[in-house]
């Protein structure tokens, strides 16, 4: 009788596990879309600001198309009680971390918090290096729905094996947790990540500019676009290249800039963490944020990133395919003058030479109309023309 116990306790404990891992695997299926602190606020964050951002998420209609998580980063954490547990500032959070999530959830969002594998945050804040488990069950307790995982003060680490233990301590915590991998694309996480965690960055952080790069540490789009060529093969669904978060909104750059920067973050299937304030955004920043037909490519359930097919110099074009068997693609200009750019259908498939696509403009939100061999608009300095191309007969068009 004891041993029958001792098997079914055994059992229990196993299936427990599995679904919970199951549970794990079966998250960000589309790439994650929210909002995270860092960008606009620093280490400037509190409980005041947090539930205003959540109510703005309700408010601007960002809930409405498909943003989900609200993440604190960095500076909500200040110590570790007797027994090791992680405390959140009192003085910021004098709620508590768990009362903060249940408003965010009452809100119909998801909730997200921060560390970091090293000893110490990037910010000299209590790291989760050799007590894992215990945030792990902490977050799990205060009911954090997505966690990012830095890369300060790991000297000694490796990579893989400090996000393998906190994978693992998720999972065994018991409540799924979306788990972004921030180590800036050093060991080449695509390569390794794709059962770790369910999105890693690509490079150093980004920077409200549209070009530039500070010794390699801080980057425009612009820059880290460039540096996500050759890096489609590793995203799919559950498993995303992460170039930063966007910083739409934030000031430095023109509204045709950040309807760039939007455009290219959906076509590579970027997870779409808004940087910005979201209590104070003009209508611009607003439209661009919650502009449908683009998160649609984001969120295409397909899950192919996005690439680039042709390259003149300034001129540019990049693809997506669609799980319907449409496409979209970006006439980039990265020049200081206006430019007319071609997207030559052959471009896509050589056997589409004399075919013709349906034309939608994705920002304009209009049919542009058929066009066969091929598609030319004028695109002004550092923007782009996204469009949605649509086969008049799927049945007759030959893919390879």
């Amino acid at each position: 009788m004891n041993m029958v116990k001792y098997l079914f306790s055994i059992f229990f404990i196993l299936n427990f596990f599995c679904l919970h891992a199951q549970k794990f695997e079966e998250l960000a299926q589309t790439p994650p879309m929210g909002w995270n602190s860092w960008n606009k606020f620093k280490c400037d964050v509190s409980e005041t600001l947090i539930r205003e951002t959540a109510d703005a998420m309700v408010a601007s209609g960002m809930r409405d198309a498909g943003y989900q998580y609200i993440v604190i980063d960095d500076c909500w954490q200040i110590d570790r009680d007797k027994n090791g547990k992680i405390v959140p500032d009192p003085e910021r959070f004098p709620s508590g971390i768990k009362a903060l999530a249940d408003y965010i959830h009452s809100k119909g969002l998801k909730f997200g918090i921060y560390s970091c594998a090293g000893t110490l945050t990037c910010e000299k804040r209590p790291g989760s290096h050799g007590k894992e488990l215990m945030d792990a069950k902490t977050y799990a307790d205060w009911g954090v729905d997505y966690l990012k995982y830095d890369w300060c003060f790991t000297d000694g680490l490796k990579a893989q094996e400090a996000y393998t233990t906190m994978s693992k301590a998720i999972k065994k915590a018991g409540r799924p947790m979306v788990f972004s991998i921030c180590e800036w694309g050093l060991s080449e996480p695509w390569t390794w990540a794709k059962n770790v965690g369910h999105l890693w960055r690509t490079t150093y952080d980004i920077r409200d500019w549209y070009d530039g790069e500070i010794d390699g540490n801080f980057l425009g789009w612009s820059k880290i676009l460039d540096k996500q060529v050759g890096l489609e093969k590793y995203s799919g669904p559950g498993h995303w290249n992460d170039p930063d978060m966007l910083e739409v909104g934030n000031g430095r750059q023109t509204n045709t800039e950040y309807i760039a920067h939007f455009s290219f973050w959906a076509l590579l299937n970027a997870p779409l963490m808004a940087g910005n304030d979201l209590r104070s955004m003009d209508r611009e920043t607003i439209k661009i944020l919650t502009n449908k037909e683009v998160i649609a490519v984001n969120q295409d359930k397909l899950g192919k990133q996005g690439y680039k097919i042709h390259d003149d110099g300034d001129k540019e074009l990049w693809l997506k395919e669609l799980d319907n068997g449409d496409y979209s693609i970006i006439l980039f200009n990265r020049s200081s003058e206006n430019q007319h750019i071609s997207a030559h259908w052959e471009m896509i498939n050589p056997q589409f030479t004399s075919s013709t696509f349906m034309v939608r403009d994705l920002w304009e939100h209009e049919d542009l109309g058929e066009f066969k061999f091929g598609f030319t608009a004028l695109v002004p300095s550092h923007g782009v023309k996204m469009i949605r191309i649509t086969p008049k007969d799927k049945n007759k068009l030959v893919v390879d």
